[in-house]
């Protein structure tokens, strides 16, 4: 749906996802005890790719969905941003303490409960890449 999301999905070689799966496992313990919660599986990690004008409207990672039933598993989302050089596209987590704009620095690493509603601000210039992926 165009008009909720504009990214695209990446596929990668093998020899890079197996570095970045290694890189996402050796953030599970510090994760696990940063959010007090007993993670187990992971999703995988996808690759997404928002270019001029991509955005990710207001959503929840975790839901509800007969057509996805993993997305009720999901517990902390993790989001690392691979490059900067571009405008917008900064990550806005909505909280009961108001809004928080995370801004994509290349190699940061941002993790929030999955029921956190959240957004991509539109990309006004470039590119913005990035990994995606779930703790159960």
């Amino acid at each position: 749906d165009t008009e909720a999301r504009r990214a695209l999905s990446v596929e990668v070689r093998g020899d890079t996802l197996a570095l970045v799966e290694h890189a996402i496992e050796s953030e599970r313990h510090a994760l696990s005890a940063f959010f007090a919660h007993t993670l187990t599986e992971r999703e995988g990690a996808g690759f997404l790719r928002y270019g001029p004008g991509g955005f990710y409207r207001p959503h929840r990672d975790r839901g509800r969905l007969p057509s996805w039933p993993d997305a009720e598993r999901r517990r902390i989302a993790v989001v690392i941003f691979l490059n900067d050089g571009f405008s917008g596209g900064a990550l806005r987590l909505f909280g009961d303490e108001g809004t928080r704009d995370i801004v994509p620095r290349e190699g940061t690493l941002a993790a929030f409960s999955a029921v956190t509603l959240h957004e991509v601000v539109p990309v006004i210039d470039g590119t913005r890449d990035t990994v995606v992926d779930w703790f159960y």
